[in-house]
């Protein structure tokens, strides 16, 4: 699917989650903060309500994406009008916290903007209609989801197929969007893969969706009807997608320089894309001289014979884990990561256990890696983030290339951990539900810089006290980083070949077939740029921590500091690092 940057910023917001309903113990600026948020919320319930649901908006359930015509304009008029209601607010606001947030608020409005503007531009428009279904269908049939709203599913997906009342097929609705731009031919067609992929995971979705329903209870005859519609409209869709599509797309993956430059900006990278990539080739040569420093090491540990990190990588991989092992072995390293975490006062965890669980097969074909399934932030009642797990790559065919093994073997545990789990992404999200984190702070801040960069940050906390295979895994995780930062923007800017960049990726970082296909695939046209985040909000968060030990000395307290970067959301780099020189220092120094 070639995204339409319309709608990038509130896919950006589900991918975040949501935050907690306010109570008694929210900070009064908190409160004023999210009152103000409300124009934003308002916006993407009207345009994109599957992402409103996603983020716990109540009241729209059963509605779905606006792709009428027009929709971009009507969409960017909206954010224009709350963009100028956001500044209105921050000519009287005297309050330094809102102000803040205000600020961010208005940067997520102007990023939505250019976004539309950049998009209409350059790209026709064309939608991954089973991708949407499944997106917004998904949102509501899970367990963590009150059982109250899992009918509404039933409504929505009758509202995609055109049997609700005052709702158009979705199918027809994008086949019109395309059509009314398809004689400008100045407008880029998607990327040839990228229709190829849509075209092979579009089963997927609508199995998964049966399935869904199936578990649910939601099967009956009028729910059987909608999934029996859905399979003709998709089946539909990709015929129309071959006849129409297939001649206008586009055999070189690259974007306009422009629309790559904002993809850069959008996930939160500040600096030239040349000195990124200048700034992660130094990285991925330190890393690998770490990991060649460390065979003699983990060889020894693991009782076999290698004398280069290549080999060592191939050895680990050897111990792959079952799909009925590998939960119960992830439990394990928790339980030990927890009770270090504890040991040497890294950070303050909740009480509570990690959930985890297995991905289904449609899940994997939406997300193949390992992620982290946030909880709401808006209206949680009490719903947890989960730890997910992924067996294999269903969006690859065939042969024995498909299968990942990169996150199946039990060394590659404590990365995985400690990045989607703990202290990572399900750490920092909870504490966004559970200590009180404004709108602003969570939903508008953010981006793959502001979270990533944490859970890089926590792998690297963890890794001095894992077994060598461990911290062995931790260095090769991070060469994917650094490589992922360089070869990204090598690739959109023409200055490295694909057939180079698979090699580096699959010999030199150690990577499976499928997942450097993957990977290949995330930089060229999935998600162009967005890969280059880790490394960048990584380098920025170990900056800070440094910045902060030096003005602090021997009064510098790492749990301390933890805390505090967890209790500021998702703060840009930026104000992240104005917020610890203002406060945190101070603080400390008392």
């Amino acid at each position: 699917m070639s995204k339409r940057l319309a709608l990038a910023v509130a896919i950006a917001l589900a991918a975040a989650g949501s935050v907690h309903a306010q109570t008694s113990q929210t900070p009064a600026w908190v409160a004023r903060s999210n009152d103000d948020a409300k124009v934003l919320l308002d916006v993407m319930a009207r345009f994109t309500p599957e992402n409103a649901t996603q983020v716990g908006v109540p009241g729209y359930d059963d509605k779905v994406v606006d792709l009428k015509p027009d929709s971009d304009a009507r969409t960017r008029a909206a954010y224009v009008d709350a963009r100028a209601k956001l500044q209105a607010m921050l000519a009287t606001e005297k309050d330094t916290n809102v102000r803040q947030d205000l600020q961010i608020m208005i940067n997520a409005a102007n990023l939505a903007i250019e976004g539309i503007d950049l998009n209409d531009k350059y790209m026709l428009p064309y939608q991954d209609v089973g991708q949407l279904i499944f997106n917004g269908e998904f949102a509501l049939l899970r367990d963590d989801v009150d059982a109250k709203r899992w009918p509404a599913a039933r409504k929505r997906l009758q509202c995609y197929v055109g049997q609700a009342p005052g709702c158009t097929p979705l199918i027809k609705l994008a086949e019109a969007q395309t059509m009314a731009q398809l004689s400008d031919k100045h407008l880029l067609g998607p990327y040839k893969n990228n229709v190829d992929q849509q075209i092979d995971n579009s089963d997927r979705y609508a199995q998964g969706i049966r399935q869904l329903f199936t578990k649910y209870k939601l099967d009956d005859a009028a729910g059987k009807a909608a999934l029996d519609a859905m399979d003709a409209q998709l089946k539909d869709y990709n015929a129309w997608v071959r006849s129409t599509i297939v001649p206008r797309q586009r055999d070189d993956f690259r974007l306009p320089e422009p629309l790559y430059a904002y993809n850069l900006k959008q996930v939160g990278i500040d600096i030239p894309p040349e000195e990124l990539i200048k700034q992660a080739q130094l990285e991925f040569v330190e890393v690998r001289s770490a990991m060649q420093t460390m065979v003699p090491e983990v060889a020894k540990a693991g009782g076999f014979q290698a004398t280069d990190y290549r080999d060592v990588i191939k050895e680990l991989k050897k111990q792959q884990l079952g799909k009925d092992d590998v939960v119960p072995w992830y439990h394990q390293v928790i339980t030990q990561i927890q009770d270090i975490i504890r040991r040497e006062h890294i950070i303050t965890l909740p009480q509570r256990d990690m959930q985890m669980r297995v991905a289904s097969d449609a899940e994997t074909a939406q997300q193949p890696a390992p992620h982290m399934d946030p909880p709401p932030l808006v209206n949680n009642h009490g719903e947890r983030g989960t730890f997910v797990l992924t067996m294999g790559n269903p969006a690859q065919k065939g042969d024995n290339s498909a299968t990942y093994d990169d996150f199946t073997f039990k060394a590659a545990a404590w990365t995985l951990t400690a990045h989607e789990g703990r202290p990572g992404h399900e750490l920092q999200f909870s504490a966004m539900v559970e200590r009180g984190v404004s709108l602003a702070r969570s939903l508008f801040a953010f981006n793959s810089v502001n979270v990533e960069g944490w859970a890089l940050y926590s792998e690297s906390e963890m890794m001095p006290y894992e077994p060598p295979a461990g911290q062995f895994t931790t260095l090769q995780f991070r060469l994917v980083r650094a490589a992922r930062a360089f070869l990204d923007p090598m690739l959109n800017l023409g200055m490295i070949s694909k057939e180079r960049a698979h090699d580096v990726l699959r010999y030199d970082v150690g990577l499976s077939e499928a997942m450097t296909r993957e990977e290949l695939d995330r930089f060229t046209f999935n998600s162009p740029g967005q890969a280059t985040a880790y490394f960048y909000g990584y380098m920025r968060l170990q900056q800070l921590r440094l910045q902060t030990e030096l003005a602090l000395g021997k009064n510098f307290n790492r749990q301390a500091f933890n805390d505090f970067i967890i209790d500021q959301g998702l703060l840009p780099p930026d104000q992240l690092a104005e917020a610890v020189r203002t406060q945190f220092i101070p603080s400390q120094q008392k």
